[in-house]
């Protein structure tokens, strides 16, 4: 099917791979926690928006010239870990928002929500993108289940990407969704949201330092 092969193994690979817990997850789960159902969903989206840039890169053979170039796979692995310290320390050292004028009691205001979500869903797409262990991943998994003599890879590439990205959709927003209802069950209390966010932001950190000493 278009230089496709073991299409039934990819899909069991794919969703043995997604219920695995791993970097995504432990993102996804910590705002989920920390943030609430929203900022989970957004996340999810901007991790999957990113598996998009990969599948692409992958298809044209991006992803491999970058996975063969110590100096690219280095300058990604740092920028990645240093963006997820970035995130962590903001939600250590992060107070609730203040509200706009007109905004009831101590919400958001609909232009500060907007925004808020905005800034979520592009946060969780730099996390994926940034992350070379996703480039490694895409260069490794997927060609074994394109023919080498199929005349269509990139479309094939693209096909198994679109399929690996809707899987993935359904899985992280589904765990997103179970792990917020930790959130709803605290009442949205401001001080044990604190205490979420610093517990959160100090596995963010955790997170980026083990990008940073990922090796190929």
């Amino acid at each position: 099917m278009f230089g496709i092969v073991h299409f039934p193994f990819f899909v069991a690979a794919v969703f043995l791979l997604n219920v695995t817990p791993g970097p995504d997850t432990a993102y996804i789960v910590g705002r989920s926690v920390a943030q609430g159902r929203g900022a989970g969903f957004m996340s999810a989206l901007g991790i999957c928006s990113g598996c998009c840039i990969h599948t692409i890169a992958c298809a044209f053979g991006l992803t491999a010239v970058l996975a063969a170039s110590a100096t690219a796979f280095t300058v990604i692995k740092f920028a990645g870990a240093i963006y997820l310290i970035y995130l962590g320390v903001r939600l250590v050292f992060s107070s609730p928002p203040k509200p706009e004028a007109g905004a009831p009691g101590g919400s958001e205001s609909p232009a500060q929500a907007s925004r808020s979500l905005r800034q979520l869903y592009l946060q969780g797409f730099w996390t994926n993108v940034l992350n070379p262990k996703v480039v490694l991943f895409f260069v490794s998994f997927f060609p074994q289940f394109v023919s080498a003599e199929s005349d269509h890879k990139a479309f094939a590439f693209l096909t198994l990407g679109g399929v690996f990205i809707a899987m993935s959709v359904v899985w992280c927003l589904f765990l997103a969704w179970v792990a917020s209802g930790v959130t709803r069950r605290l009442g949205g209390r401001p001080s044990v949201k604190k205490w979420l966010d610093r517990v959160v932001g100090s596995a963010f950190v955790g997170l980026g330092l083990r990008l940073a000493a990922v090796h190929r």
